[in-house]
């Protein structure tokens, strides 16, 4: 529930503070979100979670939401921000969403998904995403990618730390990925922000 009121705040905090202010267009504001993140920009940008859905889910989890779930307290409506434009998304936590949740979102949409998943992002998951959306958008199913594939290269010490987050299947070239992956967020923000309604 918080995460999208932090967005909406910060929002309110660039175009508000001097510093800042002058040198955002309050007409063109693009949003990336990834994993729980991209849960986040999907609610933003208008998705509506359907919490009841995942009661099943929940009997496994220990977490406060799931508590809460299991409990039938539902948290309420989450806080969507209509000054954002366009929205790149990868390997979003998708399981609070069902096929209904999807009809507010009218801003173009681009969709990333892992061939793999991880990290309570199943293979797939993102598909469900996908097929609902009723806005302009983009799908892009990375083979051989894993959910943290979406992650920058780890530094050698940090990949012998935590290997479950910077080692990839064998082949998978994340450095090569991230290099495309960033190339082709940067032209669909440019262009759908350039072509945004004022």
């Amino acid at each position: 529930m918080q995460r999208p009121n932090d967005i909406k705040r910060l929002i309110d905090f660039m175009i508000g503070a001097p510093a800042f202010a002058s040198s955002v267009d309050h007409e063109r504001i693009g949003l990336f979100g990834f994993s729980r993140g991209g849960y986040t920009a999907l609610a933003v940008i208008g998705a509506n979670p359907d919490w009841a859905n995942v009661t099943d889910l929940c009997q496994q989890y220990k977490t406060h939401v799931c508590e809460q779930i299991r409990a039938k307290e539902f948290p309420g409506s989450v806080t969507h921000d209509p000054r954002i434009k366009a929205a790149v998304i990868a390997d979003p936590l998708s399981v609070f969403f069902t096929a209904n949740s999807f009809a507010a979102v009218k801003i173009p949409v681009q969709l990333w998904a892992s061939e793999f998943g991880g990290d309570g992002v199943l293979p797939h998951s993102v598909d469900i995403v996908d097929k609902n959306l009723p806005s302009k958008h983009e799908y892009h199913v990375v083979p051989n990618a894993g959910h943290f594939s979406f992650v920058a290269p780890c530094p050698p010490a940090l990949a012998a730390e935590l290997p479950r987050i910077c080692a990839d299947v064998a082949g998978f070239d994340r450095a090569a990925f991230k290099r495309q992956f960033n190339a082709e967020v940067l032209t669909f923000l440019r262009t759908e922000l350039a072509n945004a309604p004022r």
